[in-house]
C-alpha cells in the first residue's frame, strides 16, 4: 500500500469500521443465543422484538446480509411458537 495521505487515511477508517462492525456482530449473536437458550415462551416473545429490531438494523447497514436476517428472525419464530 502506497504511503499517500488519502490511503493512510482510508486505512484509519477501515480499522475503526471493523471494530465498530464487529461489536454489533457480536452483540447481534449475543443476543440471538440469549432467546434461544429460553425455555419460557413469554419470555421469548417479549425479547423478540428488541432482537428483531436489532437484526434489521444491522441488515439496513448492511454489517449482515438482509436474507441472513430474515432466516435468523424466521428461525427464532418457529423456537419460540415451539415453545410450550
Amino acid at each position: 500500500m502506497a504511503n499517500h495521505k488519502s490511503s493512510l487515511k482510508r486505512i484509519r477508517q477501515d480499522k475503526k469500521k471493523a471494530l465498530h462492525n464487529k461489536y454489533y456482530a457480536k452483540t447481534m449473536r449475543n443476543a440471538v443465543r440469549k432467546l434461544r437458550g429460553l425455555t419460557d415462551k413469554e419470555e421469548a416473545a417479549k425479547l423478540y422484538p428488541a432482537v428483531q429490531k436489532l437484526l434489521d438494523k444491522l441488515a439496513k447497514t448492511n454489517i449482515i446480509h438482509k436474507n441472513k436476517a430474515a432466516n435468523i428472525k424466521s428461525s427464532l419464530c418457529l423456537h419460540i411458537n415451539k415453545l410450550g
